[in-house]
């Protein structure tokens, strides 16, 4: 068995060509996001990742046209608001709603953390980022982004005070004992006088300790200090590795920091991010993908677009028909390094004319893509796939409706949930 997750957001979603009326501004409203979360419970999904961003991309040939024309990465709704009404919708799946390091304060997360596993009875959780771009740090006072590195040496402190303020209560603190007039045992809750490089903070937290003890934490570093973070600090590591031999080195690297940090080797979880291409008969399927083939040829601005947005490199700039530039960057430096391996050989044009397929290409009947995810997952050795999919129904549908009961038929992934909390599911195999 293997672990499945959805990879989506609360932004604006397929919405040209596949929505027509309402459908386009369908995100706005919080109807969409709970009928997708019951429908990725059903499945019998573990979590739901949303992403998120904190400005308005424009990197791209210099200006903000390109991201506001095709509603890419703009306009978006604030998570935080969204993932409640995700969660008191369902009973068993986890949502993790991306949380920047950088700009959202500790204390802050702490009780924002707390309060959503209590409200889901121990399913909450965050995906952790670091913020990329200069433009979200000018959004928030500063002049740029700080060192790659730095990012993630803060990270490290920005999580180790977040698990201080939630020890500061004992897990047994909350006692209501009425005949005594007692509400919360005082001896059990303390200050941390917690005082690191980058943060300090008196404590205690004046919320109650999550259910979980701590929320799941995911997060999508891939770069070499971006694993060593994933490794000592979260729960299930994304990633966008692609072919056989690198998702199985990426997992054992990721297993092999985790025991060096002293944390068992199955304690971080490692999914693969893939984007099936399903139909009812395989030629259908080879068509859709066909049909995608011709379009990102026909417009390869929208890779460029992607390229732009991950890096901080213009690629409008570039000249498309010479070879792929050498690239470095202090925004996602792993998606930027797997775009120069990837590209080996290539000029942009031709690269940018290739849509993205994941991990794996997986093409064709549910029953088929099914077979090949097993397949996989026995040669990687594990933990599982993270789905990446436009929150519009008939997609979210395919997926849930189509691939997950194939999946369940061969035994590949849950068939209900044996515990109530999201990390005890999560580490259930």
């Amino acid at each position: 068995m293997f672990h499945l997750g959805l990879f989506t957001g609360c932004g604006v979603q397929s919405w040209n060509g596949l929505w027509s009326g309402e459908g386009a501004t369908e995100w706005l409203h919080p109807q969409l996001y709970i009928d997708t979360a019951k429908a990725v419970e059903r499945a019998g999904f573990d979590c739901i990742i949303l992403e998120d961003a904190h400005f308005i991309p424009d990197v791209f040939r210099g200006n903000m046209d390109f991201a506001l024309h095709n509603g890419f990465h703009a306009p978006k709704q604030d998570l935080f608001v969204m993932a409640p009404f995700m969660l008191t919708a369902t009973e068993h799946v986890g949502i993790l709603p991306t949380l920047t390091t950088t700009f959202h304060p500790p204390y802050m997360a702490a009780r924002t953390l707390a309060t959503l596993d209590h409200i889901s009875h121990g399913r909450g959780g965050a995906n952790l980022v670091m913020s990329h771009n200069d433009r979200t740090a000018q959004n928030y006072g500063a002049d740029a982004q700080a060192d790659h590195d730095a990012r993630y040496d803060a990270g490290d402190e920005w999580v180790a005070l977040v698990e201080a303020l939630w020890n500061s209560w004992d897990p047994d603190a909350l006692v209501i004992d009425r005949e005594r007039g007692v509400y919360v045992d005082t001896d059990k809750v303390r200050p941390i006088d917690f005082s690191g490089r980058f943060y300090r903070s008196r404590g205690p937290l004046n919320s109650l300790p999550p259910p979980q003890g701590r929320p799941v934490f995911s997060q999508a570093g891939g770069s070499g200090r971006g694993r060593d973070f994933a490794a000592k600090n979260v729960d299930l590591v994304m990633t966008n590795v692609t072919g056989i031999d690198t998702m199985k080195a990426f997992r054992e690297d990721v297993v092999a920091k985790a025991v060096a940090h002293g944390r068992k080797p199955d304690s971080c979880k490692v999914m693969f991010n893939v984007a099936p291409v399903l139909a009812e008969t395989q030629r259908e399927a080879e068509e859709k993908r066909r049909r995608a083939l011709a379009a990102a040829a026909a417009n390869v601005e929208i890779n460029l677009g992607w390229m732009s947005y991950y890096s901080g490199i213009d690629f409008g700039k570039l000249d498309l028909d010479a070879p792929m530039p050498a690239m470095q960057t202090n925004a996602s430096r792993s998606t930027t390094e797997n775009l120069r391996e990837k590209s080996s050989g290539m000029t942009l044009r031709e690269f940018a004319s290739y849509p993205a397929s994941g991990a794996v290409e997986l093409v064709g009947t549910p029953d088929a893509v099914a077979a090949q995810m097993g397949e996989v997952m026995d040669e990687v050795g594990g933990d599982g796939f993270l789905i990446q999919q436009a929150m519009y129904r008939e997609g979210i549908s395919m997926i849930t409706d189509g691939l997950a009961p194939a999946l369940r038929r061969r035994g590949l992934i849950r068939d209900g949930y044996a515990h109530r909390h999201f990390r005890d599911n999560l580490l259930e195999f």
